[in-house]
């Protein structure tokens, strides 16, 4: 899945004639976003939360690369067992007129199997995906304010976000419309109420702690509940 809108590489930051410039900040609708943004291919990441522009500033190896790259290969792991279930890293999500986030990753279950997301005919994400997560350092308060609240409003099920400078991981669930916080169990491990089997060991990925987060998760693909959920998955398509 693509991690932006589609455009020629190394190409200059400049707007096709006759549209102004994409800046940070900016207050647009979805369609001026999209056609902005594709003018200006140099851009490699923006986002348009709550009718706001945000263009990424230079993301830090341990501030941000390195934890979403552990959070991708957790969330990959989980994928590649469990069939009827998609991932994806910065996917464009086109979620209302004032909201098109690019999020750190989604988790999704197939529309044949009752996802309520699907790709478009131009190849993007439309609606909410089950699960996104994302890896805050300065962009905290923004993944905390305006992009939780859009991500609520949209009905994504489960928000895990990482607070990186903070050494902390929230993992949410969508509950009588609002998001409640999901508890680690006695083992200090996060169960997802959305993937069955999903599980987090959230010491263990905050110290990066590899092998003990993908034996966590390993229990729970293992687990009867997984089963369960793996059975529900395919029936539609049997």
């Amino acid at each position: 899945m693509t991690s932006s809108l589609p455009k020629p590489l190394n190409s200059p930051i400049t707007p096709a004639p006759h549209l102004p410039p994409l800046e940070n900040g900016d207050r647009l609708t979805r369609p001026e976003f999209e056609r902005r943004y594709q003018a200006m291919p140099g851009i490699k990441k923006a986002e348009l939360i709550e009718g706001v522009v945000y263009m990424a500033s230079p993301l830090g190896f341990k501030s941000h690369a390195e934890p979403h790259g552990n959070l991708i290969g957790w969330l990959g792991v989980y994928q590649s067992a469990t069939p009827q279930v998609e991932m994806g890293i910065e996917p464009t999500v086109r979620l209302d007129i004032d909201n098109e986030p690019q999020p750190d990753g989604v988790l999704l279950i197939s529309p044949a199997s009752g996802g309520k997301s699907n790709l478009t005919v131009d190849g993007y994400l439309e609606g909410a995906p089950e699960l996104v997560v994302e890896i805050a350092a300065s962009s905290a308060a923004i993944d905390l304010g305006d992009k939780k609240r859009a991500y609520r409003r949209s009905g994504i099920q489960e928000y895990l976000i990482w607070q990186v400078f903070e050494q902390k991981i929230d993992w949410f669930g969508l509950e009588d419309g609002d998001y409640k916080s999901l508890p680690p169990n006695q083992q200090g491990v996060i169960c997802s109420l959305v993937f069955p089997g999903l599980w987090l060991d959230v010491a263990a990925m905050l110290q990066g702690n590899m092998p003990q987060v993908l034996a966590t998760l390993q229990a729970g693909i293992n687990a009867a509940e997984h089963q369960e959920f793996v059975q529900q998955l395919i029936a539609p398509r049997s």
